[in-house]
Order: C-alpha cells, then structure tokens, then sequence
C-alpha cells in the first residue's frame, strides 16, 4: 500500500511538472501567435571607465530606481562604491570623469554601466527630460551615492 501511495505521489508529481514545463514552454515558444523578441541590450565585465566590476561580498541588496532629469539640470558630483547600471528610457545624458575630464554621452536605448568609486556628474544636454531606470547592487542597509563635498 506504501508503495502504490508514493508511486501515486511520483505520477501526479510528474503530470504537475509536465504541465508546468508544456505551459512555460510555449510563453517562450518562437511558434506561438504573439513572438517573444529578446534584444540584448549589454554584455560586458567592465564599468564605464573599464574598471572590472565588483559586487559587494555579501548581504546584497538589489535597489530599483526610476531618475527623472530635466532639461539643463546637472547631477552633483558624486561616486558610487557598488555596482550601478542605468537604462536610459528617454533623453540625452553626458556623464563626465571628473578626474580625467572624459565626457560620454548616453541617449534612449543605452545601457550605462556606471564607474565604482571614480567621481563623476550626469548632465541632461538635450531638449527633453532624461528617464532612467537605475539598478544598484549594495551591500544591504548601504548607500550607493557618495556626494563630493
């Protein structure tokens, strides 16, 4: 009886888990009526400046921001001493290198993988306000923002 029980257990386990791959297998199916498109949109071990990027060594904690930057408006200089990355949902941003004077602009489309413990100022230059998506990537309870005093 012990045995029929958990071959019984076995065989709904395993209709469970048919069902589950057969139904997420179609959300990514190229063959369904509505094509799942997957753009990549970076692949890179370096920051901005080609420093190897560095996640902090433990308790991470994962921060999502939006950014809205207006026209004209310059971000104070600052660092960052975890890892940060940037999507730039619309408008012209030119981040600039403080220490080397280097600037590059960034425009909706881009992925920023931001400098680690550089300073540095974002600026939007253009004619509409700049959106970004930020993701940091801290060790928890910490700020990933360090303003020049």
């Amino acid at each position: 009886m012990v045995r029929l029980f958990s071959r019984a257990h076995f065989l709904s386990g395993a209709v469970a888990l048919a069902l589950f791959q057969s139904s997420t297998a179609g959300a990514l199916d190229s063959t369904a009526a509505a094509k799942v498109v997957v753009t990549p949109l970076a692949s890179t071990t370096v920051t901005a400046n080609g420093q190897p990027i560095v996640l902090p060594n433990k308790n991470v904690q994962v921060l999502v921001s939006s950014f809205e930057i207006p026209p004209g408006a310059s971000l104070p200089v600052h660092m960052h001493p975890s890892a940060r990355y940037a999507y730039v949902l619309e408008g012209q941003l030119q981040v600039t290198n403080i220490e080397t004077g280097k600037s590059t602009s960034y425009n909706k489309g881009d992925f920023i993988i931001e400098m680690i413990g550089t300073w540095h100022q974002g600026a939007n230059v253009g004619a509409e306000p700049v959106k970004l998506l930020v993701i940091d990537q801290v060790e928890e309870g910490t700020a990933n923002t360090l303003l020049k005093k």
